[in-house]
């Protein structure tokens, strides 16, 4: 990981750190696009065509039923299954709280506004199974999904070896009551949900992460089609800030988690001293040596990078220039700066919080923007799922009361039939 000093950057230093997983030649884009326009003419075929390519396995169909699932999950250990319930109960607890109807206000007397939630009918869910299968994605999908009531869930997940899905995510639709998993992955899963195919049901919103690929069929399908996206959620990244109450140790561990994800993650170090810079390498080193995958993990560290700054202040700023998909405080100190935090995915506080526990089991979702989509884009929330539809009613006393401005309003903008639709309810009745 190459160390630069804060106060030897220039904005466009900066700029240059921050920036990740770019495309300037468009050579994912056009991979994808092509992808995209295959499946859109031939459908299933294309699907099943990209398994043998892409999957290395050859399909019958692309499906599993319910009874398949049952099949395959029947392989959970007791103690995994556990472990699966304990992050669902917790996941579920977290986003059920979200769910709240919202007051009805009298603007003016006569007048009444308000929103009502409407679930989004056909959602899509991408969960990705390349070199690490995530079940807990599923969870973090699926659960907000189920409460908001949307009616239909299409589950789309890569194929393993053996024409199958893992077993966890087998078991993990089970729990969420899903008829059919679909053995599709990449940015040909994400074309199918967009425009349908013979077996897979056009959506109206797809979500998930993914890789390059992936995130770069999810931009393109919510600008051509009118399938919506949740967010741009690609390779995954972390940011931890630490200074001289940091534990080495557990700041490398978190640098580690990231890395693991895959080649294109990025793990970053900001924190106050080149002490603690060189601690927290010395530790990297120790536990990448004994990882599994070592490889992966090395190869994103490759791609990540440490700031040394001189406070606090100057490390939330770099944060939130970067605005982190994860945001570790790796501090005692954190109370004092949480209030700073203008761009970030989710945020872990403190030297005991680690990101572990929310991409599992603490019941925040851990689908989240990444690239920078943290300035403007939240997590995946049960709002995710649904629409928030406006009304109002007006009485004859509040027409009487809105009227007159409306029509000077509508004259201001020379829209008379506007006028009239208000001069015609507020005109004494003709005899």
């Amino acid at each position: 990981m190459e160390i630069f000093n804060y106060s030897d950057l220039s904005k466009v230093d900066i700029q240059k750190l921050v920036q990740r997983n770019v495309d300037p030649a468009n050579e994912i884009r056009a991979l994808v696009e092509d992808v995209i326009e295959n499946v859109k003419q031939h459908g299933d075929s294309a699907l099943l065509d990209y398994a043998t390519k892409f999957d290395k396995v050859e399909l019958e169909k692309l499906f599993l039923n319910k009874e398949e699932l049952t099949k395959i999950a029947s392989a959970v250990l007791p103690e995994q299954q556990e472990a699966l319930q304990i992050a669902y109960a917790n996941i579920y607890k977290f986003h059920k709280a979200q769910l709240k109807p919202e007051d009805k206000v009298e603007t003016m007397p006569g007048v009444t506004c308000w929103r009502e939630l409407r679930a989004i009918e056909k959602v899509g869910l991408y969960i990705p199974g390349g070199t690490a299968v995530l079940p807990s994605t599923f969870l973090m999908l699926g659960i907000p999904a189920r409460i908001a009531g949307c009616d239909e869930i299409v589950v789309c997940s890569p194929p393993q070896k053996n024409g199958k899905v893992n077993a966890f995510i087998a078991y993990v639709a089970l729990m969420l009551n899903i008829d059919k998993v679909y053995l599709v992955g990449g940015s040909q899963a994400v074309a199918a949900m967009a425009y349908g195919t013979e077996t897979i049901t056009k959506v109206d919103k797809i979500f998930g992460p993914g890789n390059q690929f992936v995130t770069k069929a999810k931009t393109i399908i919510q600008s051509t089609t009118t399938t919506a996206i949740d967010m741009p959620a690609g390779p995954s990244e972390v940011l931890v800030i630490a200074d001289r109450t940091a534990k080495p140790a557990y700041v490398a561990a978190d640098l580690l988690a990231q890395a693991e994800h895959g080649i294109d993650s990025q793990s970053v170090l900001v924190c106050t001293s080149e002490s603690i810079a060189q601690a927290t390498l010395a530790e990297v080193d120790k536990q990448l040596a004994v990882l599994p995958r070592a490889e992966i993990a090395r190869q994103a560290l490759d791609n990540s990078y440490i700031i040394i700054t001189n406070n606090l202040d100057e490390a939330m700023d770099f944060s939130n220039h970067y605005a982190p998909e994860h945001l570790i405080l790796a501090t005692d100190s954190w109370q004092k700066i949480t209030g700073s935090i203008k761009n970030a995915g989710s945020v872990f506080l403190g030297n005991l919080t680690p990101e572990s526990a929310g991409d599992y089991a603490s019941g925040t979702n851990h689908t989240l923007p990444t690239s920078s989509y943290a300035r403007a884009y939240s997590g995946v929330s049960v709002d995710s799922f649904v629409k928030k539809i406006t009304f109002q009613h007006l009485t004859a006393e509040g027409i009487e009361n809105i009227g007159p401005s409306v029509e000077i309003l509508a004259d201001m903008e020379g829209l008379h039939a506007h006028r009239n639709a208000v001069s015609v309810r507020m005109a004494k009745p003709q005899n």
